[in-house]
């Protein structure tokens, strides 16, 4: 899910017409009666149209996302015809929202940080906006249950009280369908952590499923405090099915549940073995996983690609729940983190994500805000550079510069 995340652009109409325009003064911009600025953003949209092409037919794109706000019948129409003429499939997403209090909160939440108003006072940017919005609705044309009966599209009503999905066909559409019907918009925060040091951390071992070093419990009641003082409302916690896990999530005293789908990147053959024993026994593997460590597979066990699919169901779920701490694995927590900052397939295996460190995840419109919080008990370092020599024939000592240091 992280690799398909990242590869698929959004072509942002608005973004279009900040290139054209290159500077906004005001809603006036927008008022259905402004012959010039209607030309420029009918030339906007055609030009994003265009992109879409050029990345769906000629770039090896499979979906991409059109972002266009008050479109008309027209509007659509021409897109209708655009993917008819090149043989692509449409999915309409429409927000529907009528609460003037919901509306002013998202206007503080993503339009204060926009490029039309930068260096705007709140209160400007609320009042500007809420007049551009009735510049909207002068020429907005909503789906029509009868005379829209034929196209692909759901409809949400106000941020989620209740959705209306038509004619949704294949995979794309479905996934994309399920997706927003799980995700919501309230405020939240989402806590990674990996399991307190353990046993194999010490040796430089990979996987297994050993208990924690007596740092490793350190930490554990280190984490218990500092959740303790974040005075979390109704928080979550889920662990692993592997003991490393559930013994750090055992100190906070707390409920927490347990997902199979939260344990560490199954190794295969390499499982509990150090990267020395590793490239004296398996040289040729060693190298091809620094070749393409996202996609590159151990032999009986798992890739990075196998776990990004195996953690879709816990992504969904995330989206779906509020504060949640999520106490897991180093493979686990930099694809969970890949997802939340839409990181790419070839950055995603070597995020840092050092032992006995809260991630404090806020996601905020078009993002998601980070803070790393060391929780003052050391650790072994068990992250591991991505090497410069990946050649197959390259001397051990090379291919052993980056492995951390280990007791």
């Amino acid at each position: 899910m992280a690799e398909q995340a990242a590869r698929i652009p959004v072509f942002n109409v608005g973004q279009y017409r900040r290139d054209a325009v290159r500077s906004y003064s005001s809603y006036e911009f927008f008022r259905h009666d402004n012959q010039e600025a209607m030309r420029v953003r009918r030339q906007c949209a055609l030009a994003a149209l265009q992109d879409v092409r050029t990345y769906l037919s000629f770039e090896d794109g499979q979906v991409a996302v059109f972002d266009a706000t008050n479109t008309t019948r027209e509007r659509r129409d021409l897109i209708l015809q655009f993917a008819k003429e090149n043989g692509y499939k449409v999915l309409f997403v429409e927000s529907i929202c009528d609460d003037p209090n919901v509306i002013e909160e998202n206007i503080k939440q993503v339009k204060l940080s926009s490029p039309d108003y930068k260096g705007c006072a709140q209160e400007e940017v609320v009042a500007d906006f809420l007049k551009r919005i009735d510049c909207y609705k002068a020429t907005y044309e909503p789906l029509d249950d009868q005379l829209d009966s034929g196209l692909s599209y759901i409809k949400i009503f106000d941020v989620g009280v209740r959705y209306l999905a038509n004619r949704v066909q294949g995979h794309v559409q479905s996934r994309t369908v399920y997706y927003l019907m799980n995700i919501h918009v309230t405020p939240r925060t989402i806590y990674l952590s990996r399991h307190g040091e353990s046993q194999l951390n010490l040796r430089g071992r990979i996987g297994g499923d050993s208990g924690l070093s007596p740092r490793g419990r350190q930490y554990a009641t280190a984490l218990a405090e500092f959740i303790r003082n974040q005075h979390i409302r109704d928080l979550k916690v889920w662990t692993s099915h592997m003991k490393r896990t559930i013994e750090t999530a055992e100190a906070l005293d707390v409920p927490y549940e347990q997902w199979k789908a939260l344990n560490e990147i199954d190794a295969g053959v390499c499982e509990e073995m150090s990267y020395e024993e590793i490239q004296a026994r398996y040289p040729q593997e060693f190298a091809l996983r620094d070749q393409d460590k996202y996609r590159y597979r151990y032999p009986k066990g798992e890739s990075y690609e196998d776990l990004v699919q195996r953690l879709e169901p816990v992504i969904m779920e995330l989206e779906r729940q509020e504060n949640v701490l999520v106490i897991c694995h180093q493979a686990v927590m930099r694809c969970l983190l890949a997802y939340f900052l839409d990181k790419s397939a070839e950055e995603l295996p070597y995020l840092k994500c050092p032992l006995h460190t809260v991630l404090k995840l806020t996601p905020v419109a078009y993002g998601c805000e980070v803070e790393s919080i060391f929780l003052n008990v050391e650790a072994v370092n068990t992250h591991r550079e991505r090497p410069q020599n990946v050649d197959v024939s390259r001397p051990t000592a090379e291919a052993l510069l980056t492995v951390p240091e280990h007791y």
